[in-house]
């Protein structure tokens, strides 16, 4: 299942209005520096994905995908905080069943080192 907080479905709708895009968005298993995490990417539909159709966007994600994670919260944080890396805010996707840490990314975090490495 996919839920989609206000603010997000407005920067969602946004980014594809002004950049004249009519595509899926696409919630997608990710791994990087700090290990595996769920992301967007503009995709396709696909007769295997639950689909959440809400006003002009359309999120989507594989069932398999869907299962190992549950519901699946997209939300947009304004500011970020924490090590200060960004800072100008973005999409945040969060999930009642996290994906797992082991075996993945290069280790380290915002605690323990610091954004830059």
């Amino acid at each position: 299942m996919i839920e989609i907080t206000p603010l997000a479905a407005e920067k969602l709708t946004d980014y594809l209005t002004k950049n004249n895009i009519d595509s899926a968005v696409r919630i997608a298993a990710m791994n990087g520096c700090g290990g595996p995490s769920l992301g967007l990417a503009l995709d396709e539909r696909k007769e295997a994905d639950h689909i959440l159709a809400d006003g002009k966007i359309t999120l989507v994600i594989d069932q398999g995908l869907s299962r190992t994670c549950g519901v699946v919260k997209v939300d947009y944080i304004e500011h970020s905080s924490g090590c200060g890396c960004g800072g100008g805010g973005g999409f945040s996707l969060t999930s009642t069943r996290p994906l797992s840490r082991a075996g993945g990314g290069c280790g380290g975090s915002c605690a323990s080192k610091g954004c830059g490495g």
